[in-house]
């Protein structure tokens, strides 16, 4: 029976382009994933957007003279054209800043404000004199008070991944202006509060059951959340860009941004069914029971957004009431730039344009894939980047293809060869890539993406073996036919592997699709093995990855 599978990819910052530590923490595995579902026939929506709002844009726009609105426009063109060149297969890309995020943010917060889940209190909130401003939380530095990290934010230390609040940091300063302890003020104001405490209890009750696929660093850090006890978070604050407050008197506040980012995710499915012209085909996907079996909601991110993902959105749709939970939240650890966790604001990143400017995007894809932090923090190297492509890649999956069908080219006309009786050695070769599927497959559904990749790969090389054991270059000069066997088998095994691969290198999976003699989008073979015909004849090919010859670049 065919499932339904709801991908949430985290919404991107609209204050600069992507980088790579983003790509492979949430988008690259998503889209695998994403892919593979709908090979495998499932019923998929993956969606996402810019996130717009919050102090942080506010004020660089006003350091370049330029509205906030003009500001996240120019990097959502930005983040958009790098989905487009790396692949990114989204149903639905969007941005916070659309009419249908407003009205829908609001209605979550009215719901939980007449449902007793958001109430109204003063706090004491930071105020940099200097720049005549309240301070978000992220633009507060100082040294955290669990594990003396000095770069600590007013929001979270990325250390030890702890959520603070701006009081909690030891020597706090003002990042904007670096004013010391002694210039910032503390401030009464009136904000609006989340009632995490009431929600700790069915919260409890639904994390308590049916997580055993989760991944151990998720669920630690949501069970050592709960140990400690949830606290009450406010979710407005003192500016004037982002969702407004559906309320009167709070004209001058508005919505903070972490709240309405999570609600995008459900405001996108809206905006995609009013789009597709089914405006409530959303229900499918976010209300219970409205599939068999239910829908499975995932929502990839990177570990530092375990907190929002884990506990507070479905602390928020538990309130709200009538919504579909996550059905997992597979959190990447970091992949680190030269040892240190890559940061756009504190200039530590690559940005993926400059990478798929100087690289085949298959490439790219394979080598993030291939070093992905699913476990454990990796790192960034260019130099690991050209082994990979020349060594795995080049020499393993591109050389038994070219081999393959230069050698169809030169010695049977492109014409597929008819097989006679096949060996133990065809069957073997053929069962393994028939098992492939499923272990491939499987790999990709439990979100282990790394260990799938490293499955279709190893049936790569066991195709290299065969075709070294066969060689049909020697058996050519005294029996054609075997000649021909050995190629026709090699041709379906070719066929099997574009398609194990496809959901990681979309684009050299079409290339092969088309060197193989099928016609149409390779993303809608299927996941099987399909027969290249005795017969057919195919084009001239092409080598699938170029070998990159120079130094690694630094």
């Amino acid at each position: 029976m065919n499932e339904h599978i709801l991908v949430c990819v985290a919404w991107p910052y609209a204050k600069s382009s992507t980088h790579v530590g983003q790509i492979v923490g949430a988008y690259l595995p998503a889209d695998t994933f994403a892919r593979y579902h709908r090979l495998a026939g499932n019923h998929v929506l993956m969606v996402s957007g810019s996130d717009e709002h919050g102090t942080p844009i506010l004020v660089d726009a006003e350091k370049q003279g330029i509205t906030p609105r003009e500001f996240v426009a120019d990097y959502h063109r930005q983040i958009c054209e790098v989905w487009e060149s790396l692949g990114i297969s989204w149903d639905l890309y969007t941005e916070t800043g659309t009419d249908n995020h407003y009205r829908i943010t609001q209605d979550f917060f009215l719901t939980l404000y007449k449902k007793g889940y958001i109430f109204k209190d003063t706090m004491q909130s930071p105020y940099c004199p200097t720049d005549r401003r309240f301070l978000p939380d992220r633009y507060i530095e100082g040294t955290c008070p669990h594990c003396a990290y000095p770069s600590a934010r007013g929001d979270q230390c990325d250390n030890c991944g702890r959520t603070l609040d701006p009081i909690d940091l030891i020597d706090p300063k003002c990042r904007l202006c670096g004013s010391k302890t002694s210039k910032l003020e503390m401030r009464q104001t009136d904000h609006f509060f989340l009632d995490l405490p009431k929600l700790q209890a069915p919260l409890e009750q639904w994390l308590s059951q049916g997580k055993e696929h989760w991944r151990p660093n998720t669920m630690g850090f949501v069970m050592n959340w709960l140990k400690e006890g949830l606290r009450a978070r406010a979710i407005t604050r003192d500016l004037d860009w982002g969702v407004p407050i559906p309320l009167e008197g709070y004209e001058n506040k508005r919505i903070y941004v972490w709240f309405d980012a999570v609600i995008g995710y459900f405001s996108a499915s809206v905006e995609w069914a009013e789009k597709q012209g089914t405006p409530d085909a959303w229900k499918t996907w976010w209300i219970p029971g409205e599939t068999d079996p239910a829908v499975k909601p995932y929502y990839f991110i990177g570990k530092d957004n375990i907190p929002f993902h884990a506990i507070i959105w479905p602390a928020m749709l538990i309130g709200y009431g009538n919504r579909n939970l996550p059905y997992d939240v597979p959190a990447n650890e970091f992949m680190t730039m030269s040892g240190f966790k890559a940061s756009s604001s504190r200039g530590n990143v690559i940005w993926t344009r400059d990478v798929l400017d100087r690289y085949n995007v298959d490439t790219v894809r394979y080598y993030l894939s291939a070093t992905a932090p699913e476990g454990r923090d990796t790192d960034f190297t260019f130099d690991e980047l050209i082994r990979r492509n020349n060594d795995e890649l080049v020499a393993a999956y591109g050389n038994v293809v070219h081999r393959t069908l230069t050698f169809l080219q030169s010695k049977f006309g492109g014409a597929v060869p008819t097989p006679q009786a096949l060996s133990e050695a065809d069957r073997a070769i053929l069962a393994e890539v028939e098992q492939g599927f499923e272990t491939v497959g499987r790999n990709i559904e439990q979100v282990h993406i790394k260990d799938g990749l490293n499955a279709a790969m190893s049936i790569a090389r066991a195709a290299n073996r065969y075709l070294d054991e066969q060689a049909p270059w020697k058996q050519i000069k005294v029996n054609r036919e075997a000649a021909g066997t050995t190629i026709y088998v090699m041709l379906q095994v070719l066929s099997g592997l574009h398609i194990l691969f496809c959901p990681y290198l979309p684009f050299s999976s079409q290339k092969l699709h088309e060197y193989l003699g099928f016609e149409g989008d390779v993303n809608k073979a299927g996941w099987q093995l399909q027969k290249v015909s005795a017969g057919a004849t195919l084009p001239k090919p092409a080598p699938l990855f170029p070998k990159i010859e120079e130094p690694a670049a630094v």
